[in-house]
């Protein structure tokens, strides 16, 4: 493997890190999951991956959804005691949306890589 494409693996390995741990506390690790799916879309643009359109639409939902549940975290949640009615949540639903896109679209990945690999080394 040379220089080039080893720090685009490293970055999307990276992300991909960083999008499973920001997943343990969705409101903290929200910022860290940003901040993953940026790097898995970077590093699959770079690479010239089928797949970066979809990652960078996942990026956006989870982008879009984090804004709002950060401004309603700011305004101190919604439903409940809160003045904001529970349907404001829907806005917070592309952040999840995302991140399942995301991860279904790795393990899709890792299984055809995974069938491919044991297609090929049956030949040998």
């Amino acid at each position: 493997m040379n220089a080039k494409s080893d720090w685009k693996h490293v970055i999307y390995i990276f992300g991909i890190i960083a999008m499973i741990l920001g997943a343990i506390d969705p409101l903290e690790g929200s910022v860290l999951v940003v901040l993953g799916s940026t790097l898995l879309g970077l590093s699959t643009y770079l690479k010239r991956d089928r797949h970066w359109k979809t990652f960078l639409i996942s990026t956006l939902l989870i982008f879009v959804g984090v804004i709002f549940l950060f401004y309603f975290s700011s305004l101190g949640g919604f439903g409940g005691e809160s003045k904001l009615s529970a349907w404001w949540g829907l806005l917070i639903l592309p952040y999840p949306i995302g991140w399942l896109l995301s991860i279904v679209t790795l393990i899709v990945r890792a299984v055809r890589n995974y069938r491919h690999a044991l297609k090929h080394s049956s030949k040998l």
